[in-house]
């Protein structure tokens, strides 16, 4: 039995035992019957009545939760359709539960708006102040209703981005706004325009960092940088051109180190400083145009020599032989030096290595010249052996260094479309005719040379003059020279009266004559056998000219290699 059936049972007992005492009381007091009656139904009426109001009540009770449970239920379908949720339904529970369970299901649901409409209000505040700084354009979502979880969560991921991009503005027109703050104070340039203002004098929190802001930072840095270029280019060439005049010119070290801080710095006054200065040496230069126009030629000379011109390439530069000093002449010479310097620094390359050659070449020269010396046989330091190991190395990197530079010429030639020239010529026909020139001096010192030798041991064996011995030692074999006699004051002696052969392979034939007598001539003390000490000289020279011409033979055989490879 349910609790509330035994307190009706309890109820109802203790109505009876109510009317039982009340009847008590009544016999007691004596009362009569009818006023029993009429109290009893006093009791009725009063108990009738209470319970069936109680019973209206109760009944009222029921459409009330009725409408209730319809009113929450449609509101919760509305908040769920809104929320874009499920909807919620309650089954298998009494009225009285079934409205509990929809009223606090709807109170949730209401938070939930509530928190929603909260998290749309933050973030669209948070747009709001990103568009301000950035100047975009406002996330699209309708604020005007309730929006779901998914766009909420677009919502917070596109406002993170956009602040990330908005640090990275930040952080970017933080370092472009210390450029620019630099680039102004090396210009000693104050902002003009209100762009510039902003930038340099509001907080930076308050700047826009829009693209189009962003952009303009970039231009203004870029042209200020351009600017500052331009003044540093300008100075550069301003300082050049002191430099050269002053070279020209010879001026005083002293009066030089007191314009170095203008050589250094790029400021305004260093500008103008650099222009007075120019300008005063320009006057001085028109005063001392032959000094410096003869400065200038020689500045061109050494650029001639530098880039390997010909005689005829030279002598194409007119002015240079000009006497009437003017300022046009002048003028004409400075062009010259501009166009040979940019010549020489587009070939530089090239020419250090010509340069090179000509070094190495000119070193063999005169290796080989000390080669052809008979009196280098006489060291006693180790020269010779150091020497012939240089001239053996130049003799390998020689034609190594030819074949590079050919290479490299072959190259320059086919990128500019022109030929490359050393002293008017082709390099290869410049190297060419340097080795047919060394060739033909070689081969006309050694004719010169035997032509020599040959013609002094002709004279020596004919007029008698005194040999000397190129030796102390003595060929074997040879008889040891004996004083002659003299007989009454004369005295005999051996000479040749004929020499046959270069090759020395003839016979020499001897006769005696009579030596004048010591009256009309002086006495001469006489040399050592004549025979053996031309003998002597004869093979000494005959090896020597053997080693030229082996060494000689070695040279022409490995130029000859390399112009065939």
């Amino acid at each position: 039995m349910r609790g509330s059936e035994v307190h009706a049972a309890e109820s109802v007992a203790y109505l009876n035992r109510a009317m039982v005492r009340l009847q008590e009381i009544w016999d007691e007091i004596g009362i009569l019957e009818e006023q029993r009656l009429e109290r009893t139904n006093e009791v009725h009426k009063h108990i009738k009545g209470l319970l069936d109001l109680m019973i209206a009540e109760e009944e009222a009770h029921k459409p009330r939760l009725v409408k209730s449970i319809e009113s929450c239920r449609k509101e919760l379908s509305d908040l769920c359709s809104e929320l874009q949720l499920p909807p919620f339904e309650e089954d298998g529970c009494t009225m009285l539960q079934m409205e509990k369970n929809y009223r606090t299901k709807l109170e949730v649901m209401k938070e939930h708006k509530r928190q929603r409409l909260e998290e749309l209000k933050r973030l669209t505040a948070k747009d709001c102040e990103l568009c301000d700084i950035m100047c975009t354009t406002p996330f699209s979502i309708n604020k005007n209703s309730l929006p779901s979880l998914t766009q909420l969560e677009a919502y917070r991921a596109y406002l993170d981005e956009l602040t990330k991009e908005k640090e990275r503005r930040h952080l970017e027109f933080v370092s472009l706004k210390k450029e620019i703050a630099l680039c102004m104070n090396d210009l000693e340039q104050q902002p003009e325009t209100s762009f510039e203002t902003d930038v340099m004098c509001e907080d930076d929190e308050a700047f826009c960092l829009s693209n189009d802001n962003m952009d303009a930072l970039k231009l203004l840095l870029g042209q200020l940088k351009e600017r500052k270029n331009e003044i540093q280019l300008h100075c550069s060439a301003l300082r050049t051109k002191i430099q050269q005049l002053w070279e020209r010119l010879q001026v005083p070290q002293e009066e030089r180190e007191g314009f170095s801080e203008h050589m250094v710095k790029s400021k305004k006054k260093n500008i103008e400083a650099l222009q007075i200065e120019f300008q005063r040496l320009e006057v001085l230069k028109i005063q001392s145009m032959k000094s410096v126009t003869e400065a200038i030629r020689a500045e061109i000379a050494l650029l001639w020599e530098r880039c390997f011109y010909s005689q005829e390439q030279c002598q194409a530069f007119v002015p240079y032989h000009e006497d009437n000093f003017t300022e046009e002449l002048l003028n004409l010479h400075e062009a010259e030096v501009k166009a040979l310097k940019k010549y020489y620094e587009d070939h530089k390359e090239l020419f250090d290595g010509v340069t090179k050659w000509q070094e190495n070449w000119s070193l063999y020269l005169e290796l080989d010249k000390k080669a052809n010396d008979p009196g280098r046989f006489n060291n006693r330091g180790g020269n010779l052996l150091k020497e012939e190991k240089q001239r053996s190395d130049l003799q390998k990197s020689l034609p190594k260094l030819e074949k590079i530079l050919k290479a490299q010429i072959d190259l320059w030639e086919q990128e500019q479309g022109k030929e490359f020239l050393v002293g008017g010529q082709k390099f290869m026909e410049y190297v060419q005719k340097q080795w047919d020139e060394h060739q033909s001096e070689k081969e006309k010192e050694k004719l010169e040379r035997q032509l020599k030798k040959t013609k002094q041991t002709q004279e020596d064996m004919l007029y008698g003059t005194t040999v000397r011995t190129p030796s102390k030692r003595r060929m074997a074999g040879n008889p040891t020279p004996v004083k002659l006699r003299k007989l009454n004051g004369t005295s005999t002696m051996s000479t040749p009266t004929s020499f046959l052969s270069s090759g020395f392979g003839g016979t020499m034939c001897q006769s005696s004559f009579q030596k004048p007598p010591l009256s009309t001539t002086k006495v001469c003390s006489l040399s050592p056998n004549w025979s053996e000490c031309c003998l002597h000289d004869i093979i000494l020279t005959i090896n020597l000219n053997l080693l030229v011409t082996l060494s000689e033979f070695k040279v022409a055989a490995e130029v000859s290699d390399f112009r065939k490879t």
